[in-house]
């Protein structure tokens, strides 16, 4: 079997997972759900904590169960790394979308924002 370090030198890198953020050059599979990506690794990874015992979440837990200031503070790096991701998962489809020719009037209405929003937060122009 081919190992993923030399894959990575025949591969471009068209996603990344949405767990690790590892790219698809790093990894020896990456399956796609509805706009999510994940590794072989990480399936590896759920299917041995899904063998053990139930274990506390651990992550981001819901605002909602979360009773004191302290766990909020812990929680808030989590939150934001989250966000990070997301944001430059969104950033990567709309740049994608402008390279395939989609307007920023579209790529607004998709987002339900104006065309002239999308333009200041997507395009990388001041």
């Amino acid at each position: 079997m081919t190992s993923p370090t030399s894959l990575a030198a025949d591969q471009a890198v068209f996603a990344k997972c949405s767990f690790c953020r590892k790219p698809n050059t790093e990894v020896a599979r990456l399956v796609a759900g509805p706009g999510v990506y994940i590794c072989d690794e990480c399936v590896s990874l759920c299917a041995e904590l899904f063998k053990g015992e139930p274990s506390p979440v651990r992550g981001v837990a819901p605002w909602e169960s979360v009773s004191t200031a302290e766990e909020v503070l812990a929680h808030l790096p989590l939150v934001t790394t989250a966000i990070k991701q997301v944001e430059e998962d969104l950033a990567g489809w709309v740049r994608r979308a402008h390279d395939l020719g989609v307007t920023w009037a579209r790529i607004g209405e998709a987002l339900g924002m104006t065309r002239q929003s999308a333009w200041e937060r997507f395009s990388g122009e001041e």
